[in-house]
């Protein structure tokens, strides 16, 4: 039995607006090394987004190399890392020479191909090609095959596999370099993932909504995600990153799992739980797998208040989170309610005023969706909002006007 653990979208060096999230990212890696140690886990899976940007800070950049280090356990417990949509390419696979002394591979371009021969920690890459890497741990007989699917948007991708056809189906893309790795490296002899940093949904489902924190993984390939049935079935287990909430996405033909992020990072995620994924594998038999919550860290909360009393006491019953309050009044906050408010606390992101209409009239609300929306849309509803109806035709074609001019 080969004990997995499975992680994704770690952000280091992630802000909530002007609030550091440093010393909790900190605190959270400690808990996952830790589970790792208890749970005597013999392979580590990082399914990308490990910075937050494409030129992170030196301490998040330090706080990731300490933290593999002995998450690796100095070079005895193998790490296969991937990078995301939030992470430099270039930047992820720069120490990979070294790292791999450690057991530590860091993937990113489908260019690459890791090298094989056996490391002075036991470990031995049997066969690796564009996109795959074959893994043989000293204290178990069975190999491990894992396709590798970092993040790449696009252009990279036909400029990787030579797709010219720019109407070509990213899925139909993926889908035939994946099925070609199984067919060529994935036998029932070995333990066969998946690990990979993209939009996920079943077939048919609807998708599930990216969190407020990601950059939307969009358009590619005329399509908005992959399918789970994309993934070969010789796949035992999809380790997947980039939605942040943990979920299976499907289970048949293959556990396809979100591990979720460590933390919350925006107050989308607000009252989620986060987890680690701890998978059991064999050769020949389905994997069994387990969610470990995590509990370091601020938890993210949206409150609403139409009182200040019922506030301040909230607040400090809670005085450990980021919370987003949105605070009902007739009219705006005034100063005194303000101050008092931001005051008692010191994790208050958002002060939103929730203005209440005279005579029954509802306020105008607005939700994340309504911003992908176009002017006219937005102007039409807050007329509504502001008037009790539609906007007539002079109107719409004055505010038109008015838009268009620079």
């Amino acid at each position: 039995m080969i004990k997995i653990l499975h992680t994704a979208d770690w952000h280091l060096g992630k802000r909530l607006q002007d609030f550091s999230r440093m010393e909790e990212q900190k605190l959270v890696l400690e808990e996952i090394i830790q589970i790792a140690d208890e749970q005597d886990i013999d392979l580590v899976l990082l399914a990308g987004d490990i910075f937050d940007s494409f030129n992170p800070s030196h301490e998040a950049v330090e706080l990731l190399y300490k933290t593999l280090r002995r998450l690796s356990k100095n070079g005895a417990r193998p790490i296969i890392a991937i990078s995301g949509n939030h992470d430099s390419t270039q930047f992820v696979e720069a120490p990979d020479p070294l790292a791999r002394e450690m057991g530590i591979f860091f993937y990113s371009r489908y260019d690459s191909v890791i090298p094989t021969g056996k490391l002075d920690n036991g470990v031995e890459i049997l066969h690796s090609a564009s996109g795959f890497v074959e893994v043989k741990l000293p204290a178990h007989q069975a190999p491990i095959r894992i396709i590798l699917a970092p993040y790449a948007n696009e252009v990279l991708l036909k400029t990787y596999f030579g797709e010219e056809d720019r109407e070509a189906a990213m899925r139909n893309l993926m889908e035939k370099k994946w099925n070609d790795l199984a067919n060529k490296y994935c036998d029932s002899n070995g333990v066969n993932l998946f690990v990979g940093h993209f939009f996920f949904t079943k077939e048919g489902e609807k998708p599930e909504v990216e969190p407020e924190s990601e950059r939307p993984i969009l358009h590619v390939g005329g399509t908005q995600a992959l399918f789970t049935s994309n993934i070969p079935p010789q796949i035992q287990y999809a380790a997947l990153g980039h939605l942040h909430r943990y979920h299976t996405v499907s289970k048949s033909p293959v556990p396809a799992v979100y591990s979720s992020s460590p933390l919350a990072y925006s107050f989308s995620e607000a009252d989620q739980e986060k987890k680690v994924i701890i998978i059991h594998a064999e050769a020949q038999k389905p994997v069994t797998y387990e969610a470990k919550t995590l509990e370091s860290g601020r938890p993210l909360y949206r409150k609403r208040f139409d009182n200040l009393a019922e506030t301040l006491a909230w607040l400090e019953e809670n005085p450990y989170c980021f919370v987003e309050v949105t605070y009902a009044t007739e009219e705006s906050i005034d100063a005194v309610t303000r101050k008092a408010i931001m005051k008692a606390h010191d994790g208050i992101v958002n002060l939103i005023p929730d203005i209440l209409r005279v005579k029954g009239q509802e306020s105008l609300s607005l939700k994340v969706e309504d911003l992908n929306k176009d002017m006219m849309s937005l102007f039409s509803m807050y007329y509504e909002s502001e008037k009790g109806q539609t906007p007539n035709q002079a109107l719409i074609e004055m505010f038109k006007e008015v838009i268009s001019q620079d």
